[in-house]
Formats: C-alpha cells, sequence, structure tokens
C-alpha cells in the first residue's frame, strides 16, 4: 500500500460519525481507554465501541495493548482489558500530493549543517536531496540493477509516483506532472527546483548502469525537472 493509500484509508475510516466521536475521546485522554470507558463516553453499546475501536485500529489510527484494569495480578484477578490509544502515525492527504514535510526536514538539515561546517546551505541542500533520491531509489531495486534503459526509466516512474511526482511520458522520457514542492516553488523558484533536481538525480543515481537522465526544463504546469534514456531530446 502506498503512502496516499495509507493516508486516505485512515481518513476514511473517520468518515463514520460514531467512529469519528470514538477517535477524538481516545485521542484526548491522557491514559489509554478501555472499550466500556468508550461506550460509556459516547453513548453507544460496548459491542458496537468494540467493532469501531478495533477498525480504528486496522486503519491504523489507534493502537492498543493489554492490562488488567484492577491493578491485581494472579489467580482471582481478571483477563486484562484491551486498551486503546492514539497512534503515534501522522496522516495527512494533499491532492495533489504536496511534501512540505520532507521540504522543511531536507533544508532544516542543511541549515543545521551549514551553521555547523560554514559550506552554504544550498551545497548541503543538494547533496542531501540526491542522498534522499539515492536511497529511495535503491531501496527500489532490491539489489538487482535494471537490465536496460528503459526498465531503469520506468522503475525511476514508479518511485518518483509513489513520492507525489505524477510522471506521464513513455519508454524514452518521462515528465513529472507535479511538484511536491509547489508553494516553494512559487516563492524560492531556484531553491525548489534545484531540490527537485538533486533528488530526481539522486533516484535517477541509484539505477546504475542504466541510470536515466534527468534534466531541468522548467514548465509552470509541471514539476522542473524531465527524466529520458538519452535517446530523444526533451521537448516541451
Amino acid at each position: 500500500m502506498s503512502n496516499l493509500d495509507h493516508d486516505v484509508t485512515g481518513i476514511g475510516a473517520l468518515a463514520d460519525p460514531v467512529r469519528r466521536e470514538l477517535y477524538r475521546f481516545v485521542a484526548s485522554q491522557s491514559a489509554p481507554v478501555s472499550r466500556d470507558e468508550a461506550a460509556s463516553a459516547t453513548g453507544i453499546a460496548r459491542h458496537q465501541a468494540k467493532f469501531h475501536l478495533d477498525r480504528l485500529e486496522a486503519d491504523g489510527l489507534l493502537t492498543s495493548d493489554y492490562a488488567r484494569l484492577t491493578g491485581r495480578s494472579g489467580p482471582g484477578a481478571g483477563r486484562p482489558s484491551k486498551l486503546y490509544r492514539r497512534s503515534p502515525c501522522e496522516i495527512s492527504v494533499s491532492l495533489p500530493p504536496r511534501a512540505y514535510e520532507l521540504a522543511g526536514r531536507l533544508m532544516a538539515d542543511a541549515i543545521t549543517e551549514s551553521t555547523r561546517t560554514g559550506t552554504p546551505a544550498i551545497q548541503v541542500l543538494d547533496r542531501l536531496a540526491g542522498a534522499y533520491g539515492r536511497g529511495i531509489g535503491a531501496a527500489a531495486t532490491n539489489g538487482q540493477p535494471p537490465a536496460d534503459a528503459e526498465t531503469a526509466l520506468e522503475l525511476a516512474a514508479h518511485v518518483l509516483a509513489e513520492h507525489g511526482y505524477e510522471p506521464r511520458g513513455d519508454s524514452h522520457e518521462v515528465h513529472l506532472a507535479n511538484c511536491p514542492f509547489h508553494a516553494l516553488a512559487q516563492t524560492q523558484t531556484e531553491l525548489a527546483c534545484a531540490m527537485n533536481l538533486a533528488l530526481v538525480s539522486g533516484v535517477a543515481d541509484a539505477l546504475a548502469p542504466h541510470c536515466p537522465r534527468a534534466a531541468l526544463h522548467p514548465d509552470p504546469s509541471r514539476c522542473c525537472v524531465v527524466l529520458s534514456t538519452g535517446r530523444s531530446s526533451v521537448s516541451s
């Protein structure tokens, strides 16, 4: 399941008003919540609370553990109760996909390293974005290099699709219909485009020996980077 699919599933679980009320109750508590507590607080039957709480857990919005509410142990202490708390996982959906958290993390790391070492922040950001791209590209190969240039381009497109770039094209050239850093690109175009190029180039570099070619080709309707096998010229 992709990140978007996971997030949509989690948010979809909250479409049900009963489930949404249960989630709000659990999230507002400082301690884990039992089924009985959740049922009482929301005014529903215990079996309904069980069903909806378990659905919220299955969809990643809650986590659970077991404990004896009496605080006793040993014979006669009773069976442990299932307790729920809010999941630490973050869920957000943006259409088209945006990656401002990633941009912020990369820029914060670049500023921190620049302050420590004196290296210009833009140079550090370029290196960090490239390393991030190489990491997600290498993970997609499962240790098996692409067999040819077309396969490498297809794999690069798959990786970038998973990260919100919405690739479009054929076996020789791929345009990226969406810029995950869109709002940043509106005000800091050079910075965002450089970060995009470094990240996409990192993905391509991980697909040796048939690395796709990543090139800047700005267009206000899409991401500024175009990928190709090098067998055809970049078109507008």
